[in-house]
């Protein structure tokens, strides 16, 4: 019976089934705690999963969530190991508290993931949100700020032009044709043989060629050929402070005869006095220095040199405990209308009325006041000589009542003119002017006609009346800079601005 008992299918009652049925207890127990390990490995998968999916969208999964997880987990299963472990209750009890506590950590971890996922669906209403505020926004901004751009748009075109026209680059351009990568010595060369014109188109290439073109070196070869560019007929440069590149632009308009005319001063004085005058100052001194009118004055080297109607030319000398003390007093048997002291200050030359004496040009030793020589032979009388200027030691101008303007070459010839242009309305020319090289300028005895001469050529360029009908008076004076031309008449003085037309 009791072996029966003991070999007895499971289920019946007796010793062996009792035993039996313990076994299959704690076998079930074990493969309860085996299908609880599985679960719980296959929650973490699962837990896997859902953070790659969630990676996939670009979110990670809160880390509360896990935690919420694994503590119901382990809690449950402390639990009923624990039970079982005291003896206080069946293995069949422990087992059931063991399917509780997973049952618990299973619904713990369901707890977990509702929050979880309200928490992502508020994140992702929030960030939604965002993101479309986002662009609207920015698309606002855009618009408020290309409505600042469009409303000053042609101000910041034209500060940045400016600002580009300005600024000038440090050196040559790295990369560009291969006329930029020639040494600047070369390219010096090269742009010597251009003309105005094509300087003027290659400084417009890019800024480098543009500075690179400013250079006076490029430029003087220009301006030497140029009407009134500062520079003298052996290449001295008399306006050395004043950029070349507008000393010639200012003689195209001398060649054009472009200006602006205005007085300046007005005056009527004639008293045969000399006055001296510190600029700047009122220091002035007047003497009586002849018996008649003062038709002319000369100032070199702290010597003054004066001519008048009454016959002579007086020396005096600008000294400051001399003055008023005349050195030497010079019959010339004819008034004297013009005067000029050489640029040696060793001698001066007279030009005369041509009256008593067969030549109107004559040269004196400013030292002794002894005569030298004469110029010319074949005056006609009373062809007198109204204005003389030196050039050059040995190179002279003139003009006066035979209408002529004469050029002389003591080294030459002193019986003959080199060269001589005639006035063409047949007028007296009271006045000369020249600015050493090839501009000349002439002052006629009617209307204040002031002309303007090319050396090079026989014609006169142009012509500027200053006076009309009721006020006609002659041209006593010219003196000109490169900029500016001043005539001198009988009651006003004239000015011709050339800079500024």
């Amino acid at each position: 019976m009791g072996s029966q008992g003991g070999l007895g299918p499971p289920g019946n009652g007796g010793p062996g089934e009792g035993e039996s049925g313990e076994t299959r207890k704690l076998q079930e127990g074990r493969a309860a705690r085996g299908k609880r390990r599985k679960g719980k490995g296959k929650g973490k998968a699962g837990a896997g999963q859902g953070g790659r999916g969630s990676g996939a969208e670009g979110k990670t999964q809160p880390p509360q969530a896990k935690e919420a997880a694994g503590l119901g987990a382990e809690a449950g299963e402390r639990a009923g190991l624990r039970k079982v472990g005291e003896g206080g209750g069946s293995v069949e009890d422990g087992a059931r508290r063991i399917v509780r506590g997973d049952e618990g950590s299973a619904g713990a971890r369901k707890e977990a993931k509702g929050r979880y996922d309200g928490k992502k669906e508020e994140w992702r209403v929030r960030t939604g949100q965002r993101e479309d505020a986002r662009p609207a926004r920015a698309q606002g901004r855009g618009c408020q700020a290309w409505g600042r751009l469009a409303g000053t748009g042609a101000a910041m075109a034209a500060a940045a032009e400016e600002e580009a026209g300005a600024r000038e680059p440090a050196g040559r351009p790295a990369a560009g044709p291969a006329l930029l990568r020639l040494p600047e010595e070369l390219l010096l060369l090269i742009c010597s043989y251009l003309d105005m014109q094509a300087l003027g188109r290659l400084a417009q290439v890019c800024r480098w060629l543009r500075r690179f073109t400013n250079c006076d070196l490029l430029w003087r070869r220009i301006a030497r050929a140029s009407l009134n560019s500062g520079f003298t007929r052996l290449g001295t440069d008399l306006m050395a402070s004043v950029p070349v590149k507008e000393r010639v632009k200012v003689s195209q308009n001398w060649r054009l005869g472009r200006c602006r005319e205005g007085i300046l001063l007005k005056w009527k004085c004639r008293d045969g006095k000399i006055g001296i005058h510190k600029i700047h100052s009122t220091f002035t001194v007047k003497y009586s220095a002849h018996e008649q009118e003062v038709n002319c004055v000369d100032c070199k080297g702290g010597i003054i040199v004066s001519g008048s109607r009454d016959r002579t030319a007086k020396v005096w000398p600008l000294a400051s405990g001399r003055l008023g003390q005349c050195l030497h007093t010079i019959q010339t048997e004819d008034r004297v209308w013009s005067i000029a002291i050489s640029p040696l200050h060793s001698s001066f030359v007279t030009g005369t009325a041509c009256c008593g004496h067969f030549s109107p040009l004559r040269i004196w030793d400013l030292n002794s006041g002894q005569l030298m020589t004469h110029l010319g032979g074949d005056f006609p009388p009373g062809a007198g000589v109204l204005d003389v200027m030196y050039e050059s030691p040995s190179t002279l101008l003139s003009c006066g009542y035979d209408t002529y303007v004469r050029y002389w070459d003591l080294r030459a010839s002193v019986r003959k003119c080199v060269m001589e242009w005639e006035e063409p309305h047949d007028s007296t020319l009271y006045c000369l002017q020249t600015d050493g090289n090839h501009l000349l300028a002439t002052g006629s005895s009617y209307y204040g006609v002031v002309r303007l001469w090319d050396r090079r050529q026989r014609a006169c360029l142009h012509a500027f009346p200053l006076t009309s009908t009721p006020l006609s008076s002659p041209v006593y004076c010219l003196r000109f800079t490169t900029r500016h031309l001043y005539a001198a008449l009988s009651y006003n003085l004239h000015g011709l601005d050339f800079q500024t037309p």
